[in-house]
């Protein structure tokens, strides 16, 4: 029993369970099953592995493994190895609960606990990296309260909050 403990937690066991998750991941958005993915997907793939890098940071990662004529299509064998280091070196992790509150309670100049919709789409689209109408629309469907029409922030940012694996 200890010998396949020390197995299933020596370094190539962990290489190899990270580098399945990634294969799994890129697989759901290789519609063509020809180890290709869009390039506007792949910040859906590295953020379904847990990672959130910055657009800036997203636009870095892109450009280390698009091909020297860009193709709109990113390789899976190219994609592997750069996103096998990051999730090792665990880099681009989720900002933790209580740091996601209190950059709401910063927007929060009254301290109601709350955000109204035209509030945080004021500040979602013209400060920092704007969101996109899309994007905004997304964070509002999970973000606000149907029946009391504004952002219970606390509550939100429980859900942003992705679990540490």
């Amino acid at each position: 029993m200890a010998d396949t403990e020390a197995k299933e937690n020596s370094p190539d066991a962990m290489v190899a369970d990270i580098q399945k998750k990634i294969t799994d991941a890129f697989d759901i958005f290789d519609h063509e099953s020809n180890k290709t993915v869009d390039v506007r997907e792949v910040g859906t793939i590295i953020r379904s592995l847990g990672c959130c890098p910055t657009e800036a940071e997203l636009h870095d990662m892109l450009a280390e493994i698009e091909e020297e004529e860009p193709t709109g299509y990113i390789r899976f064998e190219k994609f592997l190895p750069m996103m096998t280091r990051v999730l090792m070196e665990r880099r681009y992790k989720p900002v933790p609960e209580d740091q996601i509150v209190r950059a709401f309670q910063v927007l929060d100049v009254e301290g109601k606990g709350y955000l109204l919709p035209e509030e945080l789409s004021k500040y979602m689209t013209e400060e920092g990296e704007p969101f996109t109408a899309e994007e905004l629309e997304e964070m509002l469907s999970q973000a606000l309260d149907p029946e009391k029409g504004y952002i219970p922030y606390k509550d939100y940012a429980s859900l942003m909050a992705a679990e540490e694996t």
